[in-house]
Order: C-alpha cells, then structure tokens, then sequence
C-alpha cells in the first residue's frame, strides 16, 4: 500500500474501537452520531478513529444534508476484504475494493494499452 507503514495499518485495522467501527459501517453507511450510539463510544473517540480509517482508504465519507437544513458526513467501509500475509519474514497486506463492472473494464482496457 503505497509507502505506508505496514506496522501502522496492522496498529490502525488492530485498534479495538477501530474495528468496531468499521464492523458496523460494513453493514450500512452511519453517521458519528449514528456510530457513536451503537458501539457505545463518545463522539471524539468515534471521529479519531473514523480519522485513522480514512488515512489509509479504508472509510469514505458523503455529505448529506437533514431537513433542517443541517449537513452531517455518513460514513462507509470502502473495501471488501483484507488479506495478510508472511511471506519470507515479511508481512504484506491486500486490500480488496469493489469495483463497478465500468471501471473493471476500463482497467482491463488501459492494461491492454487500447486507446
């Protein structure tokens, strides 16, 4: 992933709260508020968290905006699955992300060199 710290996204995935979090956020896109309340944890500890995530891609965020006028940020898990591996002494993760079918074939399309 890039040149982050293998050690500090194993920390960041291994956090207690952070976990939680992202277990909840898998299931369906939440406000901190929303977060806040069914994982039992303050405010300020959900958004630290939601901070870490988002360092390394793991959460993305949409602005809504509530009938009072009001914007509020719900959060979601912005990947499927996560591999780590040891492999010579060496640890490496895989992130897995869904991609729309569009996407996947533009890929496909720019790796075979087409324009």
């Amino acid at each position: 992933m890039d040149d982050r710290s293998i050690e500090d996204i194993l920390d960041t995935i291994g956090d207690q709260h952070a976990r939680r979090l992202l277990a909840a956020i898998s299931r369906e896109p939440q406000s901190a508020k929303d977060l806040a309340e069914e994982c039992d944890l303050s405010l300020p500890t959900v958004y630290r968290r939601i901070e870490m995530l988002e360092e390394y891609d793991l959460v993305t965020d949409e602005t809504l905006v509530a009938d009072d006028g009001n914007h509020y940020k719900i959060y979601e898990s912005n990947f499927e699955s996560t591999v780590i591996t040891l492999e010579d002494d060496e640890y490496k993760i895989r992130i897995y992300r869904e991609e729309n079918l569009p996407d996947r074939f533009s890929q496909l399309w720019d790796d075979l060199g087409a324009e």
